[in-house]
């Protein structure tokens, strides 16, 4: 069966197939521009084919990292399946397993206690504690809605994401100080983190904060983002408790394996902890 591209009518239809599998917003957005994008290449009315797609695989690859390169054709397979275009679809580029993360990307504790001090400075308070929350979490950006009032008389948060629910352990200390916060902004119920008009907080706006304190803290602008916290956060816990299952249910993790990239260590500290065997004369 031939399907040709009808722009308007397949991402109505994709759109509303991903919201039928509850998929996240977060999710719906970034797929679907990724649908438009190969649709801009094929071109409205002509077929979608078996070639044109692994021409545009092929595309991606002389485009982008390989890792951004799966992860936008994850988002295509997921297009072609829901549009009946099964036959379509291609395999995801294989990827050698590295076994360190690129320092350049390692965002250390230190570095994020200059990004908090130079928040603080700067009076973004609320900037500061949402930073805090995350690392002190684990949490993904897109679960600070979860983080509510009610939650920090308990110290325990309920996030239902990704149709997974987890509980979410919140230290007594930050608790103390988001019911502070919470108390002076007035915000008596719901979300902790929200505009002045009480809607969801966007994470760009987040991002953008964040980087913003990068040359005052010292920081590479490469290791601040919102997902660098949750990394710290990981690599801290697993160097002190060792126990990767535990590590993957504070994540929300259904596979190990996606727990095992946020353990990695740079390829400094493998070298000093090679070297620290003791295995040679």
């Amino acid at each position: 069966m031939e399907h040709k591209i009808n722009r308007q009518k397949m991402l109505a239809q994709f759109e509303w197939e991903m919201r039928a599998n509850e998929k996240s917003e977060a999710t719906i957005g970034k797929y679907l521009h990724e649908a438009e994008k190969f649709m801009d290449y094929v071109g409205e009315g002509n077929a979608i084919t078996k070639h044109t797609v692994i021409a545009y695989k092929q595309k991606l690859a002389e485009s982008y990292a390989i890792t951004s390169a799966n992860t936008m054709l994850s988002a295509l397979n997921c297009f072609l399946y829901l549009m009946d275009c099964r036959e379509c679809t291609v395999k995801s580029f294989k990827v050698q397993r590295t076994t360190f993360r690129k320092k350049e990307r390692e965002l250390s504790k230190e570095e994020y206690i200059r990004l908090l001090e130079t928040a603080k400075r700067k009076g973004m308070l609320r900037l500061c504690l949402i930073m805090q929350t995350i690392c002190a979490t684990g949490i993904r950006i897109s679960e600070l809605p979860f983080i509510t009032v009610d939650a920090l008389y308990t110290c325990r948060a309920e996030v239902s994401l990704k149709g997974k629910t987890r509980i979410v352990i919140l230290p007594a200390e930050l608790c103390r100080e988001l019911k502070q916060y919470a108390k002076e902004r007035n915000i008596l119920s719901g979300s902790v983190f929200v505009t002045r008009n009480g809607n969801p907080l966007d994470r760009s706006n987040i991002l953008h904060q964040m980087q913003s304190l990068c040359d005052e803290a010292g920081v590479d602008r490469s290791k601040v983002f919102p997902h660098n916290l949750r990394h710290l956060f990981a690599l801290t816990y697993y160097n002190i408790e060792k126990d990767i299952c535990h590590l993957a249910d504070l994540l929300g993790h259904s596979n190990i394996n996606t727990t095992r990239i946020y353990t990695l260590v740079s390829c400094e500290e493998q070298e000093r902890q090679i070297n620290g065997l003791g295995l040679l004369l």
